[in-house]
């Protein structure tokens, strides 16, 4: 019998700040506490005129090009989420009000480890209502070419993960790793994996309005077969790391943790959120579940044994 899980939030604010990684511009977050049931939200605390309070759900993804951007019905937009939610996914996360003042998280040195230290380091808070999941009951598949993605059932209460990229550049090459989503790993194994380019795609990026604040100290730019960056890899197989850091804060936009298998060939945002939303249009493929019957015999052994 698996232990009970309660939702958690953190026990106090913490804030940060830097440059987004596609607009270039600077911005302060304030990360707080939030009530059960809350699930995660961003406040746009530079807009005032308008509803400024975005919720991180699959629905409200309206960009997918090189990151994960939401929008609400105001018209109201933070783009490259996907780092920090999953961070929040990873360290366990559930309640969460993310104020910030600009249009674009800031993305640090690339990949989720500050993000994991900073929540860790205002402490998590257990909280009274008991952590829904989403049990996956049927298998939901997406694909686009060669890129494939699905979620399919399991036994387990964790979501496992499955990914393969190939790459023509020698640097990178065919990767792939499996992993359960345990507790403490995410912050241990994959935050640290930062994002990654190629140097011949950065003048055409910039042209469309994006990379315009990258630079070494926030990803792994490649050119050709080799890595630029002067301090190299912080693993030989930070790549798929990554991919799957990423696919675990798009996945977070399914409203709850997933007890099933992810597997994916190729994953990007993209490809993660078409996933996010075909499991979310097929309700016989999947379920809200709870530990309640288990808190339930717990509370009742306990009370038994006094």
């Amino acid at each position: 019998m698996s232990s009970v899980q309660f939702q958690q939030t953190i026990n106090c604010p913490v804030v940060c700040a830097g440059v987004g990684v596609h607009s270039g511009e600077r911005a302060r977050i304030v990360m707080k506490p939030a009530q059960p049931g809350t699930g995660i939200r961003f406040r746009r605390s530079d807009i005032t005129d308008r509803d400024n309070v975005i919720v991180a759900r699959g629905d409200r993804v309206s960009e997918v090009q090189l990151g994960t951007t939401l929008r609400n019905e105001a018209g109201v937009t933070v783009a490259t989420v996907e780092h920090l939610l999953a961070a929040c996914a990873g360290v366990g996360v559930d309640n969460l009000i993310i104020e910030i003042d600009g249009p674009e998280v800031p993305i640090m040195d690339g990949s989720s480890a500050v993000y994991c230290e900073l929540l860790l380091s205002a402490g998590l808070r257990r909280q009274g209502a008991l952590r829904r999941r989403i049990r996956i009951l049927d298998t939901v598949e997406v694909g686009d070419g060669v890129k494939t993605a699905r979620l399919a059932p399991s036994a387990d209460d964790y979501l496992s993960i499955h990914a393969r990229i190939e790459f023509e550049s020698r640097a990178i090459g065919t990767q792939q790793m499996s992993l359960r989503l345990l507790p403490g790993m995410f912050a241990r194994d994959i935050a640290f994996a930062r994002t990654f380019g190629f140097a011949q795609d950065v003048e055409k990026l910039q042209a469309m309005g994006l990379a315009r604040g990258g630079s070494l100290e926030n990803a792994v730019v490649l050119d050709g077969d080799k890595v630029v960056n002067p301090e190299g890899l912080r693993s030989g197989d930070e790549f798929i790391r990554h991919k799957i850091l990423d696919a675990v804060g798009d996945l977070m936009l399914a409203g709850a943790p997933i007890a099933g298998v992810y597997e994916a060939r190729q994953p990007g945002h993209a490809l993660n959120n078409k996933l996010v939303r075909a499991l979310l249009e097929t309700p016989s493929a999947w379920c809200w579940e709870t530990d309640e019957l288990e808190s339930l015999a717990q509370t009742r052994a306990t009370a038994l044994s006094r």
